[in-house]
């Protein structure tokens, strides 16, 4: 029987080229491991911390390494873990089943090529494509209209965040939070195909 992989990807900050690999599970969850950039200078990391993992990764958009403790469960059989960045929302490392973080990836590459378009024309603005941050407000605030916003807690009340690349629904009763992309139109269409929201309740 062929032993489990999952595939690893990010950005790297320098160079800006994509990087992916497959990792087997006990290469993962063995011990302290690292995927480096071709170029030398980034690296996506993780740090066994017995039955959780440390990963850090190199953030594209705000240069600085951010870091996220997991269960190792999680890593090594959800079918996709996402690291993003708290200021612009957008993903800074995937793992997870191959399929899955290629379409990620595809999706991260297609925000950040209008990252740099925006760059070179100057035309930046407060979010990373206004008129999906728009439609991405509007299509949230129909679904909160017909009931469909609610909190693994019980609580129907929430406020939300907006960064540059996504909309974070937070729970007014406990504090939750769930995340929303929206950097790129796949991200409008997956919440358009979307009747209700579910923000994970914290436990009490």
């Amino acid at each position: 029987m062929p032993e489990e992989t999952r595939s690893v990807g990010y950005i790297c900050p320098v160079c800006g080229n994509a990087v992916v690999a497959r990792r087997t599970a006990f290469q993962l969850a063995a011990g302290d491991s690292a995927l480096p950039c071709p170029c030398g200078k980034s690296e996506l990391r993780f740090r066994q911390l017995g039955d959780r993992c440390e990963v850090t990764a190199p953030c594209l958009f705000c240069a600085k390494d951010h870091t996220a403790v997991c269960s190792n469960g999680a890593l090594l059989r959800r079918k996709l873990l996402a690291l993003s960045c708290p200021a612009s929302g957008l993903g800074c490392c995937y793992v997870g089943e191959e399929e899955q973080v290629f379409q990620a990836m595809e999706k991260l590459e297609r925000a950040v090529d209008k990252l740099r378009l925006d760059d070179q024309t100057d035309s930046r603005g407060a979010f990373l494509d206004e008129v999906v941050m728009g439609e991405v407000l509007a299509e949230l605030k129909d679904i909160a209209a017909c009931g469909g916003v609610k909190c693994g807690c019980g609580s129907a009340d929430y406020g939300i965040k907006v960064s540059c690349a996504a909309v974070d629904v937070v729970c007014a009763a406990c504090g939750a939070a769930l995340r929303l992309p929206a950097a790129t139109p796949d991200d409008l269409a997956d919440l358009c195909a979307r009747y209700t929201i579910t923000i994970p309740g914290k436990k009490g």
